[in-house]
Formats: C-alpha cells, structure tokens, sequence
C-alpha cells in the first residue's frame, strides 16, 4: 500500500469515527436537556417562556458541535490538507 492510499484510508475511518461520536453525544446530550427543561416546566409552568428561550440557545451550541464535526469530516473527506504534502514528494 503506498503512502497515497493510506492517507485516503486513514482520512475515510477518521472521518466516519468524527461523524458517529460527533452526532452520538450531542444527540444524548440534546436529549437530556430537553428532558430535563420539560420537567422544569412540569415543575413551574410560570416559568415557561424563560426556561423554553434558555433551552433553545442551549440546543443550538449542542447542534454547532456536531455541525463542527460534520464540516472536519467534509474537510478531511474532500479538502484534505494532506494531499498536498504526499503528492509534493
């Protein structure tokens, strides 16, 4: 296996591992918190509209991380910076 084919290979499974851990955890995560908001506002149904703005800004940075894991996989799938480096030599 030369050097091209295994930066390829490398780059496609550390792809496919940055996508499923970076959609698996903040899946749970988002999971959980909207769980938990719920049962605040089980709790303290005054409380809603605040609670309810606090969960969205919340799941919104949960989501940008996987929305970052999504674009490094992209990267190292198609814009590799690697590539460069081994064709040079």
């Amino acid at each position: 296996m030369d050097n091209v084919s295994l930066i390829a290979v490398a780059s496609i499974v550390t792809a496919g591992f940055s996508t499923s851990i970076g959609c698996m955890f903040p899946a749970l995560g988002e999971g959980k918190s909207v769980s938990t908001a719920l049962t605040s506002i089980a709790q303290q149904p005054d409380a809603a509209p605040t609670i309810t703005r606090t969960l969205f800004v919340g799941l919104a940075m949960i989501e940008s991380t996987a929305i970052y894991c999504f674009v490094v996989s992209m990267i190292l799938i198609f814009a590799n910076p690697f590539w460069n480096f081994i064709i040079a030599k």
